[in-house]
């Protein structure tokens, strides 16, 4: 039956990036926890509309790091544009069937515990983890 997931059933993992190489880090963990879950592995980035990180060199590369990353552990890195990042990573995670979610501790407190409740007010489902920055 669609949606009804045993606890034997394999596990789907979404790793959410920004485009700092430092975010190799969470691509790693997750890639760990996918093989304890035998599920599949999506990294996704997404970046407001009006963001344009194909003409910042730094970001680029940073971007392109991640995506040699995500690939050397089996995922793949999505690049999304959208100007609600929330909304967009609610309907890829309904679309893939994401089970688990791993992002990154945001040095400002009230951003990241504000964008990570509203995901888990909207993913009741979906187990979300933040990895301290210090973590590795």
């Amino acid at each position: 039956m669609k949606g009804v997931v045993s606890l034997d059933s394999p596990k789907n993992i979404l790793v959410c990036v920004t485009q700092q190489k430092t975010c190799e880090r969470l691509i790693r963990k997750a890639a760990n926890l996918r093989d304890d879950l035998k599920g599949e592995l999506f990294v996704i980035h997404v970046a407001k509309n009006a963001w344009n990180f194909l003409g910042n060199k730094k970001e680029g590369e940073a971007l392109d790091y991640l995506f040699r990353i995500s690939k050397s552990v089996g995922a793949d890195l999505s690049v999304l544009k959208s100007d609600n990042i929330v909304e967009t990573i609610v309907e890829f995670v309904r679309e893939k069937e994401i089970s688990y979610i791993v992002m990154g501790e945001s040095p400002n407190d009230h951003r990241e515990n504000n964008f990570s409740y509203e995901l888990k007010c909207l993913l009741t489902d979906v187990e979300i983890k933040i990895v301290p920055q210090t973590e590795i």
